[in-house]
């Protein structure tokens, strides 16, 4: 059953799609909120440690996107750098124990190369998000990225 709308002011403000049989109000899109946080600093957490030169480009990729946030490209050097903390863990969490274990160099390099694989896949997957985000959801994921980095 139609419903008609008494104010003239909600009829303007609602966009109308019109059918053959009447005219249905489409409900406008509404932004999204964020939803309730779990504490990180109260739950358990895995993190790896990686080299001084990838700390320094983190910093200068997270800060560039701070105090330029006109320039272009931060999501290609989010991108980027995504792309190298994936790696730099993939190495730590799973390279890492099988050299420790001397699972030999067939083993070491078969799960090198799928693990490669694997990064490649997720780059592909995150480059093709960062690089369309704007300014206010780069800098989201940027403050996850601090949350990570331990001091």
């Amino acid at each position: 059953m139609p419903t008609t709308t008494s104010s003239s002011t909600k009829a303007a403000d609602t966009p109308v799609a019109k059918t053959a049989k009447e005219s249905i109000p489409i409900a406008a899109k509404k932004p999204r909120t964020v939803k309730a946080k779990a504490s990180t600093s109260t739950q358990p957490s895995l993190r790896f440690y990686y080299s001084d030169a990838l700390r320094e480009k983190t910093d200068t990729v997270l800060s560039a996107l701070d105090t330029r946030p006109s320039e272009p490209g931060h999501g290609e050097a989010i991108a980027d750098l995504v792309t190298e903390l994936i790696d730099a863990g993939m190495d730590y969490y799973f390279l890492k124990p099988l050299k420790q274990a001397e699972v030999g160099f067939v083993g070491e390099q078969s799960a090198r190369l799928g693990i490669s694989g694997a990064v490649k896949l997720l780059s592909s997957v995150s480059r093709k998000f960062l690089t369309r985000m704007d300014h206010a959801q780069l800098l989201v994921v940027a403050k996850h990225l601090r949350t990570l980095a331990a001091p």
